[in-house]
């Protein structure tokens, strides 16, 4: 009898695991169908076939990069399990199965933005690079034309070239947190950039912030 009972428990302890794992099987195509559909409605693709393409293409990137990071994220979870040897060999081995993401991710960049430009136009492959990106770069791109208006054409382009450069590795990027993670990042350097080039950032970012609030009230009077 205690056997019997056992293997039922096993039993529904598998199913439970089965169940569960559709269960987030299903919430991750759902969310990501979401997603794509959300990067796709601002590109006007009029054609049935066409948006088709484009659909599957992006579907298929964030697969990709999804089978990727888990797959690394299980290996490294696996070497700080097992591994023996002192923390200096983990982080070597650790690094070695980051590289190999790396490059793997590269591979499939280069090959996602080329199958995009044979559908859409520059300006639509960008429009899903901010999509895929919650549009940081161009956000980020106008408070700095806001909070500093006297920037020259060639800080604008640094700035810019320095944004962008960031949403292309943002857009590989496994969660939000770390997408911002990025821009963030890049952030720094132009602050640092801004700060040698003569801009007390610290109070530029104050004033802009006073100028925000009193349009704010200003819009609430009215």
């Amino acid at each position: 009898m205690r056997k019997i009972i056992l293997t039922i428990a096993m039993f529904v302890q598998f199913v439970y695991a089965q169940n569960t794992t559709v269960s987030k099987d299903d919430q991750y195509a759902r969310a990501l169908e979401l997603r794509v559909a959300k990067i796709i409605a601002p590109l006007n693709i009029e054609k049935k076939r066409k948006l088709e393409k484009v659909h599957h293409i992006i579907t298929s990137q964030y697969q990709a990069l999804n089978t990727i990071h888990s797959n690394r994220d299980g290996k490294i979870k696996e070497l700080k399990l097992t591994n023996t040897g002192s923390d200096n060999e983990l982080k070597l081995l650790v690094a070695d199965v980051e590289s190999v993401a790396s490059m793997e991710i590269a591979e499939i960049h280069s090959k996602f933005i080329h199958d995009l430009k044979r559908h859409l136009t520059d300006t639509q492959v960008d429009a899903v690079k901010d999509g895929m990106t919650y549009n940081v770069a161009n956000t980020t791109y106008k408070g700095y034309q806001d909070m500093l208006p006297s920037l020259t054409d060639g800080q604008k382009t640094k700035i810019w070239n320095w944004l962008a450069e960031a949403r292309e590795i943002a857009m590989d990027a496994e969660t939000s947190e770390k997408k911002h993670w990025w821009f963030g990042k890049y952030k720094g350097r132009i602050n640092n950039y801004l700060s040698s080039e003569g801009f007390d950032m610290k109070k530029e970012s104050e004033a802009w912030q006073k100028r925000i609030k009193l349009a704010s009230q200003k819009n609430a009077t009215k």
